[in-house]
């Protein structure tokens, strides 16, 4: 049995956050895969189903993202299962749009929500880092993970989480290199074919004739030099 937590702050005013991104992954999973009704349990949501021949439980805290740890803990301690045996979805700033990585134990990197975990079952859980970027600097960086994703982020957005769920199989069995590859094929974009430009037609100086007068000109009898006039001149 695995335990996949999504992170994300309750309500629907957080509902579309970027800080929300491991609510949606979760939903997607339960939502592609069959699981069960969402129901109350555990200071959270919880959902269950079946990815293989492994039993998982969907859970998604209520007690808003500081305080994640403490519904995370009372689940792990209820199953009897370990820190190796949760997996955490969650908003990674300093992963481009888009991208995910799969990284067991480790710092909390200053996000609240492992912060708190850390603090109620330990680092050894595993991570699935959902790439949001970053806006730039540390004093945006509040504002920008409790806004909500720009139209310009639907696509990939709406991919990524496609991916997560058909991956979270292989993710199930333990396959991380696997569930990465499943997700990058989901967001891949064909690329954009660089336009044909036309061949630019020869310049023209507008002072030039045209071939049509330079070949007259060139064939006119009576286009002669000065020299050639003189010596007619006194044949």
């Amino acid at each position: 049995m695995r335990i996949f937590v999504g992170l994300g702050n309750p309500g629907a005013n957080y509902a579309h956050n970027r800080h929300n991104i491991g609510f949606m992954a979760v939903d997607r999973i339960a939502e592609d895969n069959g699981f069960s009704p969402w129901k109350g349990k555990f200071q959270g949501r919880m959902s269950e189903g079946r990815l293989g021949p492994e039993k998982i439980i969907l859970l998604k805290p209520d007690t808003f993202m500081n305080l994640s740890g403490q519904s995370v803990g009372e689940a792990m301690r209820f199953f009897k299962l370990e820190p190796t045996n949760i997996t955490v979805f969650h908003d990674e700033l300093d992963l481009a749009p888009g991208k995910c990585r799969v990284k067991s134990g480790g710092g909390h990197a200053g996000h609240n929500g492992l912060r708190s975990l850390h603090q109620h079952i330990g680092a050894d859980y595993q991570r699935v880092r959902l790439g949001i970027g970053h806006p730039g600097h540390k004093d945006a960086v509040a504002g920008y993970v409790l806004h909500d994703f720009a139209k310009a982020d639907q696509t990939w957005l709406a991919d990524l989480l496609v991916g997560i769920a058909d991956g979270a199989n292989k993710l199930a069995q333990g396959d991380a290199a696997g569930f990465m590859n499943v997700v990058a094929l989901h967001v891949q974009q064909d690329p954009v074919p660089a336009p044909t430009k036309p061949a630019k037609p020869p310049k023209v100086s507008q002072n030039s004739e045209s071939p049509e007068a330079a070949k007259k000109s060139i064939e006119t009898p009576d286009a002669k030099t000065t020299l050639q006039r003189l010596i007619d001149k006194f044949k």
